[in-house]
């Protein structure tokens, strides 16, 4: 008798409604793939808790920002973490998964990132620009997202929100990773069409940019995007290190990289129950 397939409950806000960007589509696809070598169910982050104990892992998807149902997600990691649920990403991210604190600590460790601050006595170590991003802490697809100019930052309320200098950059690209494995890129030529993208050759020079931001999150198994911005002088800062549910844009790559992802995902699914 064949041995049982593995059971995964596959977390997604289908109804989410992403600007540039369907989710459901997404889904729907890679869960068609994955099919083929899981057990698998859909179902909403607000039913995660109630649905995960009758599957062998969770993987967490297009699951939307957590600003919006916080409490739950709260309850759900702590769940997890009690009864020791296997959650795929695992909930040990120090990047989106944990808050924008890393951009703050990536700055302080002198890492290729734009600069952050979030301390009106550390005003001055951010360069003169225009304009400036302040962003929440807890932010998420440009949610609380405004430009201020320089005069204002000093009346801000810190303590819950980010400052960083607006970039005036050439363009912004992706690169999508599982595990530490890199798997495609993609960029947007338009920096005022964010989600307007293209498949991208990543160079060797980009490639060791961004496996620094693999490497420093240390998660030995999960998707994981490096988003970045080319300067006018050429040189690639950190925008945001994804990896709670980065969107992965499968539509916008041809079918043999696509089915790539999905079997890079699939292994990295089965080594991540067998670990």
């Amino acid at each position: 008798m064949p041995a049982p397939r593995p059971r995964l409950l596959y977390v997604t806000d289908l109804a989410y409604p992403a600007r540039g960007r369907r989710y459901c589509d997404e889904d729907i696809a890679l869960t068609a793939r994955l099919r083929q070598d899981f057990d698998l169910a859909l179902c909403h982050p607000l039913d995660a808790t109630t649905l995960m104990d009758g599957f062998d892992a969770v993987v967490v998807r297009n699951s939307g920002p957590v600003l919006g149902y916080q409490q739950a997600y709260d309850a759900f990691r702590a769940a997890a973490t009690a009864r020791g649920t296997r959650v795929y990403n695992p909930l040990t991210g120090r990047a989106d998964m944990a808050g924008k604190q890393y951009l703050l600590d990536l700055t302080a460790a002198g890492y290729p990132v734009i600069p952050t601050i979030d301390d009106p006595g550390a005003l001055d170590r951010l360069p003169e620009t225009a304009s400036y991003a302040v962003k929440p802490k807890a932010g998420a697809d440009s949610i609380g997202l405004e430009f201020l100019p320089r005069e204002r930052l000093a009346g801000l309320s810190y303590g819950d929100v980010l400052v960083q200098p607006r970039i005036d950059f050439v363009h912004e690209v992706s690169f999508y990773y599982v595990d530490d494995a890199f798997q495609y890129a993609l960029y947007a030529p338009d920096p005022a069409r964010r989600w307007d993208l293209q498949p991208y050759e990543a160079t060797g020079a980009d490639l060791a940019f961004a496996r620094r931001f693999i490497d420093w999150n240390t998660l030995d198994h999960g998707i994981q995007r490096v988003d970045a911005c080319r300067t006018r002088d050429g040189e690639l800062l950190l925008v945001e290190l994804e990896d709670l549910n980065p969107y992965l844009s499968l539509d916008l790559v041809d079918d043999a990289t696509r089915e790539a992802f999905a079997r890079a995902m699939a292994d990295s699914l089965r080594a991540f129950l067998a670990a």
